[in-house]
């Protein structure tokens, strides 16, 4: 039986950082995975390009039972810290959107600097393989038994991940083993996820699979303002990923198509200096051809001039398009969903060592924690930050 310091279960984002940071401590450390590659969902994140980190993680972009556990572990390893490391490796980067850090090429390239560090540090990567069992050992560490052998460990780190995306080999193994050494795991559900629409309106705006539009989507307190993508089975784009984590199927779901405009007194200005121009043309201004197409369908008179529509019609207009109703029927779900809401309770784990409060040596870290971020590169970084803290005491 082959023994190390530090095993680490999951080969993503947060394990293979944790393992590095904890074999530059001296620490001699094995990272386990089932799958064939290191780092699937790095690379397919971000449209292959991952969004890495973003400046302004805190704790009000975080969904959490307990909003304050992030707290100690973003503070402690930062967005900056993760900048400053990818520019030591020559990483080229492009910064999007105010704070979000994409790689400027591919995903790739992170991957390989995540990789690069587990080699220099030392740490031992082994895929392929799968865990048949996993047990305490009665004087101290853990004993697993795996397709490749048996292995034992002073400190167990579990870094699996969600449920999302299980074509990755996503799965729910960080939950059993929480469950195995008596943690509760709170409800889950697919996270930052596109939203599908029922039969009769997706087949109404199927001719705008492929349309984007600058929206505000609000659900339950929420709203968004980004931009929202129609596809072949409903509704996607940030704006709507975003408000997937506050919507569930029964709930009201807004869509406002003039976010940045007052809808009422810009329409009326509209009428009274251009009475001639029909509105069909204005909205065209204002939205995507194929879009206005579809609203024509249900109001055929915007093709009118805009002098001959009194104010009735233009109020019914204004609802149409602040109100515009796409009838949600539920979520594409884990298939497609970039993360998972909810999972293990932190209350059960502490906030600075990320080990169990009850089990000596287990730790969890990354997104097999109760702890989503927002759309934007907030889940790397809590994958970055807790990785990182547990590195410092494993």
């Amino acid at each position: 039986m082959q023994s190390f310091d530090v095993i680490i279960i999951g080969a993503g984002a947060a394990g293979l950082f944790c393992a590095a940071q904890a074999a530059y401590r001296g620490r001699s450390v094995l990272v386990l995975d089932h799958a064939n590659k290191a780092g699937k969902k790095i690379l397919m994140s971000g449209g292959g390009r991952c969004n890495f980190t973003n400046l302004d993680a805190a704790p009000k972009h975080y969904l959490s039972q307990n909003p304050y556990f992030c707290i100690s572990a973003l503070k402690r390893y930062t967005p900056h810290d993760f900048v400053e490391l990818v520019e030591r490796h020559g990483l080229e980067y492009v910064e999007k959107a105010p704070g979000q850090f994409f790689c400027q090429d591919s995903a790739k390239d992170l991957l390989a600097i995540l990789l690069t560090e587990c080699e220099w540090s030392g740490t031992t990567i082994q895929l392929d393989t799968h865990i048949a069992s996993i047990e305490q050992q009665a004087t101290q560490g853990f004993k697993l038994k795996t397709s490749a052998g048996d292995y034992s460990c002073e400190s167990l780190v579990v870094a699996t991940g969600g449920l999302s995306i299980p074509t990755l080999g996503a799965s729910g193994f960080g939950y059993q083993i929480a469950e195995q050494f008596g943690l509760s795991v709170l409800p889950r559900r697919a996270s930052l996820v596109p939203i599908t629409i029922q039969p009769a309106m997706k087949e109404k705006l199927s001719t705008l699979s492929g349309v984007s539009v600058d929206i505000e989507a609000s659900a339950n307190g929420m709203s968004f303002k980004e931009p929202m993508l129609f596809t072949h089975r409903g509704i996607s784009g940030p704006a709507i990923l975003q408000i997937s984590n506050f919507w569930q199927p029964g709930d009201e779901l807004q869509l406002n198509l003039l976010p940045d405009i007052e809808p009422e007194s810009y329409f009326k200005t509209q009428r009274h200096d251009k009475p001639k121009r029909a509105l069909e043309t204005e909205l065209n201004n204002l939205l995507p051809k194929r879009l206005v197409e579809v609203i024509k369908q249900d109001l055929p008179w915007i093709s009118k001039p805009m002098a001959e529509l009194g104010n009735d019609q233009l109020n019914q207009l204004i609802q149409y398009l602040t109100h515009f109703d796409v009838q949600p029927n539920g979520t594409e779900g884990y298939r497609t969903a970039e993360v998972t809401l909810g999972g293990i309770d932190t209350d059960q784990v502490s906030s600075k060592t990320f080990e169990c409060n009850d089990v000596k040596g287990l730790y969890f870290i990354g997104e097999v924690l109760d702890v989503t971020g927002f759309l934007g590169g907030y889940n790397f970084q809590f994958a970055w930050s807790s990785g990182f803290a547990a590195a410092q005491y494993v």
